[in-house]
């Protein structure tokens, strides 16, 4: 039995901690901040609660596996999961408007075909065909193994898997193939376009810079399909937390980690802010690269550390009913995308702070425990904005910038004016005060292509006993991704035990 030490109380953390107590081993969580769940937070007020992380949960399978191997009782015992059905809605810029069945192609087809014409559905379905063999060719390489550091795995993942890379030569006379080149030459109509490129925008990514193996992100979701937690989705975080402390798993909070000790060149513990030292054989970090650097410079060596963009969240407390058949999220897309990608990632057309009216994501849950009674709805926007420290999101740029999203969202809730009580607005300045991350960056998962720039730190570091888990680490952010971590990071040390 091994005492291992884990740094960070975030979901791929807490997935890691409950699968190795169930081995054997003595485990203790440290988080500098006061609760568990890292990014996957809540808000409560006046009887209202708003998720301040993620909105929903794609690939349900990483945590029934997770709670069907570390406990009797299954996730569907510990939380009550909902299919959310649509999908999603779509406005687009024009005025066009699009609702997405769940986890159904054959419907998605006829519904772009209804929405935005003959044709429009099976050119969708033609990519996400495309996107399905990029998945099946770097699922288990990407998805569910650790990282291998040989050069040879590295170079397969960073080639890009899509497809018509190969087989139609896209753009031969140079240049990357980019997800934003496979969207204009494959679905030529901007309101497709917007609808792929929005998935990626929604995950922090620069459509104009990623690999065309994006395409996958829209193929999770059509294919696994979308979920929410009754409750909201911290309830899953905290059902993460019990099944750890039934496993017996101990929690430490208010303990910032500042240092690693080491013993002969491996992991021997850790250094806390008030000076105790906690012995441990193995060390699990769930942090940010730029505060693993500060704890064990030597971790990752040359690795950069990125500042991700971040999310900006605005939480909004109406008096009125939810209507009957409002769908559960809806993206209002913006009416100039370079210029909003130009503010978010940088670019030479765009000011990060510029006026641009941002994609906003409307989460709308039918889900009483998140309304003081049936007479109030919950509303959440959500968008995706440039990090904290290229944008001062601590100053007044915040108000201005909760304005435009909520005018946005005035269209599909046009009486959002008469209804508000009020708002809370949660900037990358308030996700980098609760979780530590730079800028308030939110990850996104990895994806290969492009000479392995999108893919995350392996779980293994340059120091012997030292692992990683998490969003930051392979293979990187999203709930599914963070739990996937875990599992490996796990999976890694029982095996080293059984060596």
């Amino acid at each position: 039995m091994a005492r291992i030490a884990v740094i960070g109380a975030g979901m791929g953390a807490m997935a890691a901690a409950a699968r190795l107590a169930v081995a054997g081993h003595r485990v203790a969580v440290y988080e500098r901040g006061a609760t568990h769940g890292g990014a996957v937070g809540r808000c409560e007020r006046e009887g209202f609660s708003f998720d301040t992380g993620p909105g929903l949960l794609h690939l349900p399978a990483v945590y029934r596996d997770l709670f069907v191997k570390t406990g009797k009782e299954p996730l569907e015992r510990c939380v009550e999961l909902v299919q959310v059905d649509p999908a999603s809605s779509h406005l687009f810029a024009d005025g066009t408007a699009v609702t997405l069945p769940n986890a159904s192609r054959a419907g998605v087809l006829r519904a772009l075909d209804e929405a935005i014409g003959a044709g429009a559905g099976e050119r969708w379905s033609e990519l996400v065909n495309r996107a399905r063999d990029a998945w099946e060719a770097t699922r288990r390489p990407l998805l569910e193994e650790p990282l291998r550091e040989d050069a040879a795995a590295r170079e397969a993942l960073g080639r890009d898997p899509y497809p018509a890379v190969r087989r139609r030569g896209l753009f031969r006379r140079g240049g990357a193939v980019t997800l934003a080149s496979v969207a204009a030459r494959e679905l030529s109509d901007p309101r497709l376009v917007a609808l792929l490129e929005s998935h990626a925008l929604a995950y922090g990514l620069d459509p104009r810079r990623v690999p065309a193996s994006a395409a996958v992100l829209p193929y999770m979701e059509q294919t696994f399909g979308s979920w929410y937690v009754r409750g909201g989705m911290r309830a899953l975080a905290d059902a993460l937390h019990d099944r750890c402390a039934a496993r017996r798993v101990e929690f430490h909070f208010g303990a910032e980690v500042v240092g690693l000790a080491e013993k002969e060149g491996r992991a021997a513990g850790l250094e806390l802010a008030d000076g105790q030292v906690v012995e441990a054989d193995l060390v699990v970090a769930g942090v940010s690269p730029g505060r693993l650097a500060s704890i064990a410079p030597t971790a990752l060596a040359e690795i950069p550390v990125p500042v991700l963009p971040g999310r900006c969240t605005v939480h909004l407390a109406l008096r009125g009913a939810r209507p009957g058949g409002t769908a559960h999220r809806t993206v209002v897309h913006g009416p100039d995308r370079e210029a909003e990608l130009d503010a978010v990632f940088g670019g030479s057309g765009g000011s990060a702070q510029g006026a641009y009216r941002p994609t906003v994501t409307v989460l709308r849950p039918d889900d009483p425990a998140t309304r003081p009674d049936a007479g109030h709805e919950a509303v959440t926007l959500v968008a995706t904005v440039a990090p904290h420290g290229r944008v001062d999101w601590s100053g007044e740029v915040a108000g201005a910038f909760a304005d435009r999203m909520t005018d946005a969202a005035r269209a599909v809730i046009p009486d959002l004016r008469e209804r508000l009580l009020w708002r809370e607005v949660r900037t990358p300045a308030d996700t980098e005060a609760a979780t530590g991350a730079e800028g308030g960056g939110v990850p996104a998962p990895a994806l290969a292509g492009a000479g392995g720039a999108f893919l995350r730190p392996g779980n293994t570091t340059r120091v012997p006993g030292l692992y990683l888990a998490g969003g930051f680490a392979h293979p990187g952010g999203g709930l599914a991704h963070a739990g996937m971590s875990g599992a490996m990071v796990a999976g890694l040390i029982v095996a080293g035990a059984r060596q």
